[in-house]
């Protein structure tokens, strides 16, 4: 029996994502969360052996959360969710140990062999991410700024979309405000811009922030 918790902020998602796996054979919904910060309480308690998360869990950015988690469950399985039409960025995410990538516009039969997949120790990357991505590394493809930041500049530009000061973020990733500020301004430059507002319209605008901003 395959033990699953599901991480995502809207109900209706979670609830849609639990029948499906009660009705799959082999499959156990163990529990759920809504946020980065519940999930963490989750995974030691319910013990899964595979997380669906939603690609921007409130809170901390998806490859922050899941390093954390890998920390408490080495032997945990993370597949990823991302949003129909979302700017594909799995490179980030299974660097960061995450074990598959799925768009949430994906076949119930493509959902649940990634489930199985990853399971198994394997990796699996959804049929409609890889596509994109293999049409973007094509000549005049279309690539986003973003793939230029490393993994740390990600986690910061994340964070920093989401509202938190350098001080917050520093706390959060285990660095020091100094150092925090060298990714943040290092980003800046990759991405030619020169503050957070620009950060955030830009991040909004290829699908890497989900924050509103005034």
């Amino acid at each position: 029996m395959i033990r699953v918790v599901l991480v995502d902020s809207h109900r209706l998602v979670r609830a849609g994502l639990r029948r499906l796996l009660e009705e799959a054979p082999g499959v156990q919904v163990a529990g759920e969360a809504d946020d980065a910060e519940q999930v963490l309480a989750r995974v030691q308690a319910d013990a899964p052996d595979v997380l669906l998360m939603d690609v921007r869990p409130p809170g901390v950015t998806a490859a922050v959360t899941v390093q954390a988690l890998l920390v408490r469950a080495p032997r945990l399985r993370i597949i990823v969710l991302t949003p129909q039409g979302a700017e594909p960025y799995p490179g980030t995410l299974l660097g960061s140990g995450a074990a598959g990538f799925l768009s949430k516009a994906c076949s119930v039969e493509e959902f649940l062999a990634a489930i199985r997949a990853v399971h198994r120790g394997e990796r699996y990357v959804g049929s409609d991410i890889a596509q994109q991505l293999a049409h973007s590394l094509l000549p005049g493809g279309v690539r986003s700024p973003f793939d230029t930041l490393s993994r740390r500049e990600l986690e910061v530009m994340g964070l920093l979309t989401r509202g938190h000061n350098v001080q917050r973020i520093a706390e959060m990733l285990g660095l020091s405000p100094k150092t925090v500020n060298t990714y943040r301004y290092r980003l800046y430059g990759k991405l030619g811009i020169g503050n957070d507002v620009e950060l955030t319209r830009l991040a909004l605008r290829y699908g890497m922030a989900d924050t509103a901003i005034p």
